[in-house]
């Protein structure tokens, strides 16, 4: 079960980092409207393109024939089980974001991730149904990647890892820190079931909302090119959420900007 577990992980991360997020907007310190944008850099550094390129050549084939097709079935299933989905996966994925959280030193957003864990769990019948929102309890997300960015780790280079996709060096260690971490423990068997459901679940999902995203950057001329670059900015922009602390990152966000759930 424990090998299975990690399996489906790695299918997870194949379908979000395949397909990369939406492009996450700028973001303000503060509440108080309308504040300019915090600038994010996000330069690219691909030293290795060449061999990228090749790997992702593999990715985009897999993407292709096996995690596009079942995203776009996916999407054709009634809109309350595809919310579904989505609110039992991310709300199994709180105590990560809880974690780094803590890492970064948000005590604020730890908090609203721990109350939304918890409210969702048991009033929204394991996360099934989000109750949080209409609780004024607002959801964001983080990872060891934006943690590392928030301690003022580099960007590092642009790596195209086989079936992880496209990151650079930074958000590469904190996927793979991502996979040794396990908040629920591997004592419980049907935890690790709900884990499993929850990872498939999630990269279905995950991957079946960015669709319009793919389908557009794939229309560029340079597809390697045009997903590199938006998920750079998309990391960038990422790590500086991170840094203003905001509890609610949507409403602060740029008009027009929009941001993946992770």
């Amino acid at each position: 079960m424990r090998s299975l577990l990690r399996s489906v992980r790695l299918a997870r991360h194949t379908a979000l980092l395949l397909s990369l997020s939406y492009l996450a907007g700028c973001t303000s310190p503060g509440p108080t409207p309308p504040a300019p944008c915090a600038q994010a850099s996000y330069p690219i550094y691909d030293p290795a393109e060449p061999v990228n390129r090749g790997v992702f050549a593999f990715n985009k084939a897999v993407d292709d024939y096996a995690l596009a097709p079942v995203a776009r079935g996916y999407r054709h299933l009634p809109d309350f089980m595809q919310q579904g989905v989505h609110n039992f996966a991310s709300n199994f994925g709180e105590p990560k974001v809880f974690i780094n959280d803590l890492l970064q030193g948000n005590p604020q957003r730890s908090v609203n991730s721990l109350g939304r864990f918890a409210v969702n769990t048991t009033v929204g019948v394991l996360g099934l149904f989000n109750v949080s929102d209409p609780l004024g309890i607002p959801r964001h997300t983080a990872d060891f990647g934006q943690t590392f960015g928030v301690w003022g780790i580099g960007n590092g280079p642009i790596v195209e890892l086989p079936l992880l996709g496209t990151s650079n060096s930074r958000d590469a260690a904190g996927r793979v820190l991502s996979f040794l971490v396990d908040p629920f423990g591997d004592n419980s068997d049907t935890v690790q079931t709900l884990g499993t459901v929850a990872l498939v679940g999630g990269a279905v999902d995950g991957r079946a909302t960015l669709l319009p995203l793919t389908d557009s950057l794939k229309t560029m001329p340079d597809y390697y090119s045009a997903l590199r670059d938006v998920n750079a900015e998309h990391r960038a922009a990422f790590v500086q959420e991170g840094k203003l602390g905001a509890t609610d990152p949507v409403k602060y966000r740029c008009e027009g900007a929009t941001h993946d759930d992770f």
